[in-house]
């Protein structure tokens, strides 16, 4: 069989092709050259409010309008929440999706979604755990087919695994089918704490109350160092010791495969050897401009990061913005958005398409923000509670891209008067991962196999049309 033949018939992952069949993949199957060689997936937990962001409804009434009002961008036309001012005098560089939906309003069902792009959950999902039977993550999959840049895993996950305030994790983050070893590398820099929020230590919040808490948490970014004088014979003979203990393991634990033994080795000797990738995942080298710019604080610092990581050679970084579902207001909506979610947030994505445009690698970076989903189109008020917010709301929500081609000013579907259903030109999570999987060069015939083998499907939708 011809590799047209092949790449027509999409049997890469039935003919069990390998990585060293991808570029070729690319040139033949992919519709363009791929424009971004870096994607930063900007995740906010809890699910942003589309009023209070990227689709306010300024003429509707007060119980679906809400508190903040709407202000006019560099777009003619475009309009966007008042608190995020930055954001608005940079929409040039930025296109919104206002039409994305899924059918869940549960947590753990829509992470899963938005995560794994994929609208349908797999047979025995369960939403207090991960399972081997779940899909693999975007970064999973990301990690799996892409091949490393400078020794650097293709995918990683920053600063923290999402977790609820229950403290039960929550599924969709990690490799599923792919097995453990498919699961993609987590920088955990972000302690959890079952009542704090926010962009912590100046954000910190009380979701109930919408005040300021006391900055107890402290971003843990990794300090990677070799000892002062180390040769390279001397790190190999660590690196011997290690394999030897590390055979010692394998003897202990059968569940985890030398695949993943050699994955974490390689990464580990990769950090340790390479002066550039060490300092990627080093705040203290940044400069006080660029840290006063992001924001000092878990927002600001974890986009700093990211942006170090592509400028080093990852192909995706998924940033978690807001730890402990931050993003989840039910009540005190308007002053926790007003005080401690949008600033820091405006102001850490402003400095990162800034930083990126500097650098040269705005046009190769391609940025992704949502959340799990939307918010109901009216306020409510719990019981028992004094502040009102939103429900969740699988329905509609907001997306906002911008680099990697994407054409600055565009909106992309339109949600109806109440911001509750999509009016025009709806999207679904299976849309978004294709032009994430577009964007990085992966193209609509490649497949990955499952731990039994089984090929499946990268691609289940289109990449959204109008975007690039």
């Amino acid at each position: 069989m011809s590799r047209r033949t092949a790449v027509q018939a999409g049997a890469v992952g039935l003919l069990g092709l390998g990585m060293n069949h991808l570029a070729a993949l690319q040139a033949a199957g992919a519709a363009r050259e791929p424009k971004a060689k870096s994607v930063i997936y900007i995740f906010l937990s809890g699910g942003l409010a589309q009023h209070e962001s990227f689709d306010p409804k300024p003429d509707a009434p007060q119980e679906i309008r809400g508190e903040f009002g709407a202000i006019p961008t560099r777009t003619p036309g475009l309009h966007i929440c008042e608190h995020l001012p930055e954001l608005a005098k940079r929409s040039e560089k930025w296109a919104l999706v206002r039409s994305l939906t899924h059918p869940s309003n549960d947590h753990s069902a829509s992470h899963h979604i938005m995560l794994t792009g994929r609208s349908p959950l797999p047979e025995g999902f369960d939403p207090n755990k991960p399972k081997p039977t779940d899909w693999p993550s975007i970064a999973a999959l990301a990690g799996r087919l892409l091949p490393p840049r400078n020794n650097l895993p293709p995918a990683l996950v920053l600063p923290d695994k999402i977790i609820h305030n229950t403290g039960r994790t929550l599924p969709g983050q990690f490799g599923g089918m792919l097995g453990p070893q498919g699961d993609p590398w987590f920088l955990e820099m972000s302690p959890y704490h079952p009542q704090h929020y926010g962009a912590y230590p100046r954000y910190l919040f009380n979701h109930a109350t919408g005040q300021s808490i006391a900055p107890d948490l402290l971003f843990q970014a990794p300090h990677l160092a070799l000892p002062p004088g180390l040769e390279h014979g001397r790190l190999m003979d660590r690196v011997h010791l290690r394999n030897a203990l590390e055979q010692q393991v394998r003897g202990l634990d059968r569940a985890v495969t030398d695949e993943a033994f050699d994955k974490y080795r390689s990464g580990a000797i990769s950090l340790l050897g390479n002066s550039a990738v060490r300092d990627a995942f080093n705040l203290e080298k940044a400069d006080a401009r660029s840290l006063d710019r992001y924001g000092r604080n878990s927002f600001g610092w974890s986009l700093l990061m990211a942006r170090q990581l592509v400028e080093a050679g990852l192909s995706l970084v998924q940033v978690n913005l807001g730890n402990n579902e931050t993003w989840d207001t039910h009540q005190a909506a308007f002053p926790c958005l007003k005080d401690f979610l949008l600033p820091p947030m405006d102001r850490a994505v402003s400095a990162l398409l800034d930083d990126l445009e500097s650098r040269g690698l705005l046009d190769q970076t391609l940025i992704v923000m949502a959340g799990e989903f939307g918010r109901t189109p009216k306020i409510s008020t719990l019981p028992g509670v004094k502040l009102p917010g939103r429900d969740h709301w699988g329905s509609v929500q907001s997306v906002f891209l911008a680099g990697g081609g994407v054409r600055g000013g565009a909106v992309i579907g339109s949600s109806d008067k109440n911001g509750g259903y999509p009016a025009s030109d709806p999207q679904k999570p299976e849309n978004l991962a294709a032009t994430i999987y577009s964007a990085l060069g992966l193209p609509s015939t490649l497949s990955w196999n499952d731990t039994s083998s089984r090929p499946h499907s990268l691609y289940h939708g289109a990449p959204i049309a109008g975007l690039m």
